[in-house]
C-alpha cells in the first residue's frame, strides 16, 4: 500500500494520471487538468469521472437524462448538461472521454475535433488508470459487475483500500467507484465494445464466455479471440481465474509464465463449491481448495451462480494475501449490487425483484435463483435489450423461461438502435409459446403494463423483472400500487 501521507498520495496519482494521458507521449502536467466525459452518466463513465474530481482534475461532462450518478457527480463539483450541444465542450478542456454509446456525429465529438482536443474512449482512461496500480480485472458475459463488487468488497474490508471501477451500484460501499491509495485497482473488464483489451491485469478473472454482442464482434471466434488476447496481455508472473464449468472457457490457452486458477462446481483442482444448501435468504456451501476442505461460504445473494462469483472472489482475495476466513466473513455481509435480483419491494405477501439479465443464460440462472428462494408463484416479465440481440439470439430467449409460471414479454428497448423491420418482442414471444404449451404466456405492450400486473398479480407471488432497460421502473410502479 502507500505509505505516504494522503496528499503526497493525492499528488502523486494526479501526477501519473496526467503523464499516461498525453498525446503520443508525455507532457507537461499543466496540460491535462480538465477533462469533459461526453455521456457521463452511464455507470462506467460515472465511476471514472468520479475518481477524477476525487484527484483534483476539473471534470464537466453531458448526457442525454438525468440520474443517480449525474446528481452524485454535480454535487462533487462537475458542471455537467442535459442534452449534447457544441458549446457544452469547455473553451479550456484538455481532454474529452466518450462512451462506446456516442456516435461520431455527436456535435460534442465535432467541436472537440474542430479545436484538436485529444477523445478518448472509457476503456483507454481506465486502462491507463489501471497503470499506476496492481490491476484486478474481471471479464465475462456474465457475473462480472457482481464478481468485481465482491472482489472489491473483500479488499476494501481488509484495509487495502483498492480504486474501485465496477458496473453498477454496490450496496455495502453505496457507490460503484472509489478512489484508493493502496496498491491494487479492482475493475469490471468490459467486453461489450472490446475495450477490455485496453486493459493489462496483474490478475485477471475470466467468469464465462457466450455468444453475446455479436453485433460488435461478429462471430463467436471473434469473441473468443479477444477474450484470448485479454489472457494473454496478463503479465508473466500474473495469474488467471477461470470459470471451469463454462464450455467455452475451457478452450482459453493460457500462456506460459502465468499462474492458472479455476473455480466453479464442476471438479477442479483449484477451487470447488460441494454439498450446496439453497435457502430462503442465500446458501450454505462447503468450499475445496486443491482438494483441502477450506470451510463453509454462507451467502445471502440467491442463486448457484452467485456461488460460483464468490468463489471467483475468493480465490482473487486469498492471491492477494486474505485468507479464507476473513473473506468468507465478508462475503456473507455481500448485500448485492443494484439490478442483480434486487428486491424493489415487499407489500401485501407478494415480493418485487428486479434484474438486469438480458441474455437468455443470464435469464436461467435468475430464474433458477428465484425457484431455488421462494415456494409460491414465479411471474417475469421480460423487456428484450437491443434489436441486434432479439434478432440474433430469439430463439434462445424464448426458451429460457422453464423456470417461471407466468411469462409477460414487452417491447424491445432500443438502447440507441435504429428498429429492424420484422422484429420485435413478439418474436420471443411466439417461440416462449411454442416452447412452453402448458405455461401461460402473454405479450404486452410496455405501456399496458402497470394495469395488467396489477390485476394479474395474486398473494404470494414472486414478480421479477428482467432486462438491462427501463423496465425496473414498471417493478417500482407495481410496489407502489400494491401499496396503495
Amino acid at each position: 500500500m502507500c505509505n505516504k501521507s494522503i496528499l503526497v498520495c493525492i499528488v502523486w496519482f494526479v501526477s501519473y494520471v496526467t503523464l499516461l494521458l498525453g498525446t503520443k507521449g508525455v507532457v507537461a502536467l499543466k496540460e491535462i487538468n480538465y477533462v469533459h466525459f461526453i455521456g457521463i452518466g452511464g455507470a462506467g463513465m460515472s465511476g471514472l469521472a468520479k475518481i477524477l474530481i476525487q484527484t483534483g482534475t476539473k471534470v464537466s461532462g453531458s448526457d442525454l437524462s438525468n440520474s443517480k450518478y449525474v446528481e452524485r457527480l454535480t454535487q462533487m463539483g462537475a458542471q455537467i448538461k442535459i442534452g449534447h450541444q457544441e458549446d457544452n465542450v469547455p473553451d479550456i478542456c484538455d481532454l474529452v472521454v466518450v462512451s462506446t454509446a456516442i456516435p461520431e456525429t455527436n456535435p460534442e465529438i465535432r467541436r472537440s475535433k474542430d479545436r484538436n482536443i485529444r477523445i478518448i474512449k472509457r476503456g483507454k482512461l481506465l486502462g491507463e488508470l489501471m497503470k499506476l496500480q496492481r490491476g484486478i480485472a474481471v471479464a465475462g458475459a456474465h457475473g462480472k459487475t457482481t464478481t468485481s463488487s465482491m472482489i472489491a468488497l473483500v479488499l476494501e474490508d481488509a484495509g487495502y483500500d483498492p480504486t474501485i471501477v465496477v458496473g453498477g451500484e454496490v450496496f455495502n460501499l453505496c457507490s460503484n467507484a472509489k478512489l484508493g491509495y493502496g496498491e491494487y485497482l479492482v475493475a469490471e473488464a468490459d467486453e461489450s465494445d472490446g475495450s477490455f483489451l485496453e486493459l493489462f491485469p496483474e490478475i485477471a478473472l475470466v467468469t464465462n464466455i457466450e455468444d453475446d454482442h455479436l453485433d460488435h464482434y461478429g462471430s463467436m471466434e471473434n469473441i473468443i479471440s479477444s477474450f484470448q488476447q485479454f489472457i494473454n496481455q496478463v503479465p508473466e508472473g500474473g495469474t488467471i481465474f477461470l470459470g471451469i464449468d463454462n464450455e467455452i472457457v475451457k478452450r482459453i490457452k493460457v500462456p506460459k509464465g502465468r499462474n492458472i486458477k479455476y473455480y466453479g462446481l464442476q471438479e477442479n483442482d483449484s477451487y470447488v463449491a460441494k454439498n450446496i444448501v439453497f435457502k430462503a435468504t442465500g446458501s450454505i456451501s462447503d468450499i475445496y481448495y486443491e482438494n483441502k476442505f477450506l470451510g463453509s461460504l454462507e451467502l445471502t445473494v440467491a442463486g448457484k451462480h452467485n456461488i460460483i462469483n464468490a468463489m471467483g472472489a475468493l480465490g482473487v482475495a486469498m492471491e492477494v494475501g486474505i485468507s479464507f476466513e476473513e473473506a468468507s466473513l465478508v462475503l456473507k455481509q455481500f448485500r448485492g449490487v443494484e439490478r442483480r435480483f434486487q428486491l424493489l419491494g415487499d407489500q401485501n405477501n407478494v415480493k418485487v425483484v428486479d434484474d438486469y439479465a438480458h441474455h437468455p443464460t443470464e435469464i436461467k440462472a435468475t430464474l433458477e435463483a428465484a425457484r431455488q428462494s421462494h415456494e409460491g408463484r414465479v411471474v417475469v416479465v421480460f423487456q428484450p435489450h437491443r434489436y441486434s440481440r432479439t434478432k440474433q439470439l430469439y430463439q434462445e430467449f424464448g426458451n429460457s423461461f422453464s423456470d417461471a409460471d407466468l411469462v409477460i414479454i414487452t417491447d424491445i428497448y432500443a438502447a440507441g438502435e435504429k428498429a429492424i423491420p420484422g422484429i420485435s418482442g413478439e418474436l420471443i414471444y411466439l417461440e416462449a409459446k411454442k416452447s412452453f404449451p402448458n405455461k401461460q404466456v402473454v405479450y404486452k405492450e410496455y405501456n399496458k403494463l402497470s394495469d395488467y400486473l396489477r390485476k394479474k398479480t395474486k398473494s404470494g407471488d414472486l414478480i421479477l423483472t428482467l432486462g438491462a432497460g427501463d423496465i425496473w421502473k414498471k417493478g417500482k410502479e407495481l410496489v407502489n400500487n400494491l401499496g396503495e
